[in-house]
């Protein structure tokens, strides 16, 4: 249980990169600087929020290695032998792998925009 719960606030806190950091650079992008000024009218939460993008970035960091270590140790295979049977842990174990695997690209992807997409745009104009 406490497996999931991990899994589950790794993917929201992973999720939120993504609203601090790369949706107004999406937009920006796409629709150019008004409509970043209308988001940010209607969002006003997203200034805060991305003046501390490190702070959001460090501790979907943290989860996200604490969701592997609980996802990919070895005595996860051992307790769950003991504990629900084979097909409860077979599941809950597919649950956490996907999980994991979803809120590191998410974080990646939040990562590669918010941090190296500047500086690479910059480095060839």
């Amino acid at each position: 249980m406490r497996d999931k719960i991990i899994s589950v606030l790794t993917l929201f806190t992973s999720s939120g990169t993504l609203v601090c950091c790369v949706l107004p650079m999406v937009v920006a992008t796409i629709a150019g600087g008004a409509s970043v000024g209308a988001l940010l009218t209607i969002f006003p939460w997203l200034i805060p929020l991305s003046m501390h993008k490190e702070w959001i970035f460090v501790l979907s960091g943290v989860l996200i290695g604490i969701n592997g270590y609980l996802t990919f140790r070895k005595t996860n295979e051992i307790a769950c032998d003991t504990e629900s049977g084979e097909l409860g842990c077979t599941v809950t174990g597919r649950f956490n792998r996907r999980m994991f695997y979803l809120s590191s690209s998410i974080f990646l992807i939040g990562g590669f925009v918010s941090f190296l997409l500047t500086p690479i745009v910059t480095m060839f104009n």
